[in-house]
């Protein structure tokens, strides 16, 4: 059970399988959740120790749906949850470490971001099938007209060139603007996600990891504020903007760059066949950062059948149901066999490039229970900002907004 594979389950005679209950954020029609539900027909007819039943969120706000799950009692044993959610489930206990059932063999086979994601305290709570990434998406032909050299991870823009790069293609005639920063209405997790990496490129970040006990001098400091400075710039010049109405200005032509992750690849593709460039993000002092990180798997506190939820979870985390994964929805397998056998990650795979950069340069989101409100003020600020409020204030009362949480919360001790 423990090296990765099918585990092996019996059941006694005559005793009627366990239930494992499963929760996921997966609407009960799309494709990623008819390949979990074809997982857990094979694991049910394949032992009769254990019978999974999975429960899709229906649409619900999944964050709140855990937090009545846990204050009713009603928490099923397996849980998905985004990466950034893992240090909050775990400090509210939630969750029940799962490292007393992995090996070293198998842990090696993840990715490291993966297991990062998924350790908190020193304790590994969640493992996932897929890893994320972001990059920037490029149009060939802007980028010849306007003379623009195509970067490399060997050799990626720099700050300067990179400025230079959105001036040069802002001035064609045939675009709206230079670049797509997905600069929606909506302030939600993506800002955090996409954005955080510039901060970090120029040195600053979102919160200071040595404690995790105060962002006051790293959101609000001054690396931090010139990358928002900068962002700004980029806005007020034109060479990006707001979009409100439409999401695809770059594979319609409109605009020359995008700054997304990977799921961008199909629609991209097919908008621009020959055209498309997968590039790294710049490196704006600091060398490349890229954001990463994704939905995952734990354990419930509350689980009476932990070692069923782990043996359904080994074959969740199997190569080939990894393969089976991700070949659906687009997302960077989470451990190398499955890398080596996908047809998009894998060596001669379109967006292998992903798990290069990554390795260079991935930086995961904190893991702090106050990340959810990390996430909501600095996605706040952003909208600010953009809009042309004063960059420094408005980081400094992020800030404020943060500690004031960590404070309320007695610095989140573990229990």
């Amino acid at each position: 059970m423990l090296d990765g594979h099918a585990a092996s389950v019996e059941a006694t005679a005559g005793t009627p399988p366990k239930a494992i209950s499963i929760w996921t954020h997966e609407d009960a029609g799309s494709r990623e959740f008819k390949v979990l539900k074809k997982a857990a027909g094979k694991f049910n007819r394949r032992q009769h120790a254990y019978r999974v039943e999975i429960t899709s969120s229906l649409r619900r706000d999944y964050k709140s749906w855990v937090h009545r799950g846990a204050a009713t009692g009603t928490l099923p044993c397996l849980l998905g949850f985004d990466g950034p959610l893992l240090a909050e489930f775990a400090w509210s206990q939630y969750l029940q470490p799962i490292d007393r059932f992995v090996t070293p063999e198998l842990l090696n086979d993840f990715l490291p971001s993966i297991v990062a994601q998924g350790t908190y305290q020193g304790r590994l709570y969640s493992l996932g099938q897929f890893d994320s990434g972001v990059a920037l998406w490029g149009n060939r032909r802007y980028l010849r007209a306007a003379g623009v050299r195509i970067p490399t991870l060997e050799s990626p823009w720099s700050l300067e060139e990179f400025e230079q790069a959105l001036a040069k293609l802002a001035a064609l005639k045939d675009l709206d603007y230079a670049i797509n920063f997905s600069i929606y209405v909506r302030h939600d997790e993506f800002y955090s996600y996409a954005y955080a990496p510039i901060l970090q490129g120029f040195g600053g970040d979102l919160i200071d990891r040595r404690s995790y006990h105060t962002a006051r001098g790293v959101l609000d400091g001054p690396q931090s504020v010139a990358a928002m400075k900068h962002f700004q710039q980029w806005v007020q010049k034109g060479w990006t903007r707001v979009v409100s109405d439409r999401q695809n200005d770059f594979g319609s032509g409109k605009a020359a760059l995008s700054w997304t992750g990977h799921w961008g690849y199909p629609a991209y593709r097919q908008a621009l066949g020959k055209n498309l460039l997968l590039m790294p993000l710049p490196d704006f002092g600091r060398g490349i950062k890229t954001g990463m990180g994704s939905w995952a798997w734990g354990i419930s506190s509350t689980c009476h059948e932990p070692a069923g939820a782990w043996a359904f979870l080994v074959d969740l985390l199997s190569p080939g149901e990894i393969v089976r994964m991700t070949n659906i929805n687009g997302a960077m397998p989470a451990r190398h066999s499955a890398l080596a056998r996908s047809p998009l990650y894998g060596p001669r795979g379109p967006l292998r490039f992903f798990v290069r950069q990554l390795g260079i340069g991935g930086v995961p989101r904190p893991t702090t229970p106050v990340y959810g409100t990390i996430s909501k003020t600095f996605a706040e600020a952003v909208g600010d900002i953009v809009a042309g409020a004063d960059v420094q204030s408005e980081l400094s009362q992020a800030v404020d907004i943060i500690d004031q949480t960590i404070a309320a919360h007695h610095g989140y001790p573990y229990p």
